[in-house]
């Protein structure tokens, strides 16, 4: 069992930068992969960006391309998403995931554990 505590978020006027964390309980944290999703009011959740188990691979949608981070400390179980260049689309509720098997997933079904969410809004 993993539980997933996120942190960060807020509101932030276009172009501005917002870092994300998510602390994962546990001795198996290196064991997932990890990933982030966001939802907006009336949208499916969508995939962000995902990390590998040793933060070797990323891999991001095209939309945050360029603009965001995935990065994770396995010594402080801990997975991170950093936002830069914010734009008003960003506007979602976010949410870090662990996933046991698969890397790189930009299904939730492939997601076993998930954060509680954290708001962020970007102002224009």
């Amino acid at each position: 069992q993993v539980q997933l505590v996120q942190s960060g978020g807020g509101l932030v006027q276009s172009g501005g930068s917002l870092r994300l964390s998510c602390a994962a309980s546990g001795r198996t944290f290196s064991n997932h992969n990890m990933g982030w999703f966001r939802q907006a009011p009336g949208k499916e959740r969508e995939f962000v960006a995902a990390i590998s188990r040793s933060g070797g691979s990323t891999y991001y949608a095209d939309s945050v391309k360029g603009r965001f981070t995935i990065s994770r400390d396995n010594a402080k179980n801990t997975v991170y998403l950093q936002m830069n260049s914010l734009k008003p689309e960003d506007t979602a509720v976010y949410y870090c995931a662990a996933s046991r098997y698969y890397s790189g997933s930009r299904s939730t079904r492939e997601y076993d554990y998930w954060g509680q969410g954290t708001q962020v809004t970007v102002s224009s």
